[in-house]
């Protein structure tokens, strides 16, 4: 019984071990694709970080969680405590490692929110250069001059495109698939259609920017009438976490079977897939489209 203890420290240290060649290796060489693709998001939010960068810092966040969970939950006197402590540290280290896309949603979503708000005034801008004399290219020009991030990144991107001889379609083509907006999808649809039947450009801009601004107003007002459904969720859902992690800390002795035990696995397994299915009920509900 006394050589179990050893073992069990040699398997958790030989596993920690490998992980941590494995970051190593894989910032070194570039060869982790989830830093790749973490790294290619990035770039279309116009944020040039290398995978090499992403993979490092993933990785040192998730071996300092290891050891932390490693050191919170295990109990290297007893080998149920040591296992509990290893399954604690991997759990918390492959959790770490979902942080990137986490924030790239996060960062994805507030950009999104603030190019479909620059784009009311843009399509406003825009009119008024048409109305003046100005060709449907200079009226993007004159967005990209006045640098209001991000509108004017993406429209530069497409200036650029159509200097270097992409067909003014395709670049439009092109920031409607980068940006991924409903709003630019209705814009770059307009063009096709009065480029192609000789419409009145400047009318579809005024009418677009009215249709948007007004949809914003709804949204506005659906988000504020179901923002007490929404922390009612968050809460709830972080409510049972809290109580078990007070709980840990309280009597550690009395929580560690959850973690050492099949029969205790099993039911905060069980609690995890309640509590997903609870919040992603309630995000249902409160997620009204306009």
């Amino acid at each position: 019984m006394l050589i179990v203890i050893p073992l069990l420290y040699a398997g958790c240290f030989c596993l920690f071990g490998y992980h941590l060649l494995a970051g190593v290796r894989e910032a070194m060489t570039g060869g982790d694709s989830s830093s790749h693709a973490a790294s290619k998001e990035l770039e279309a939010l116009f944020l040039f970080i290398p995978a090499q960068r992403i993979a490092s810092i993933s990785h040192s966040a998730g071996l300092l969680a290891f050891f932390t969970g490693f050191l919170i939950f295990g109990n290297p006197m007893q080998p149920e405590g040591l296992l509990g402590g290893v399954v604690a540290g991997f759990s918390l280290y492959f959790l770490i490692q979902l942080i990137p896309r986490i924030v790239i949603h996060i960062l994805r979503t507030r950009r999104m929110e603030k190019f479909n708000l620059q784009l009311v005034e843009a399509l406003t801008t825009m009119s008024n250069s048409l109305r003046a004399g100005f060709s449907i290219q200079q009226a993007f020009e004159t967005i990209v001059q006045e640098n209001r991030k991000p509108i004017a990144q993406e429209f530069g991107v497409f200036v650029q495109q159509t200097r270097v001889g992409v067909r003014f379609e395709d670049a439009l083509t092109n920031m409607e698939e980068r940006v991924g907006s409903e709003d630019l999808t209705l814009m770059v649809r307009a063009i096709e259609i009065a480029r192609q039947t000789g419409g009145n450009l400047t009318e579809v801009f005024d009418t677009i920017a009215s249709t948007i601004r007004e949809r914003a107003r709804i949204e506005g007002k659906i988000k504020s009438m179901t923002a007490m459904g929404r922390l009612q969720g968050f809460v709830v859902g972080l409510i049972p976490i809290f109580l078990l992690g007070a709980m840990t800390l309280l009597d550690p002795h009395m929580m560690m079977g959850f973690f050492t035990n099949v029969l205790g696995a099993a039911i905060l397994l069980l609690v995890l897939i309640l509590l997903t299915i609870g919040f992603l009920v309630i995000r249902k509900i409160v997620n009204i489209q306009v």
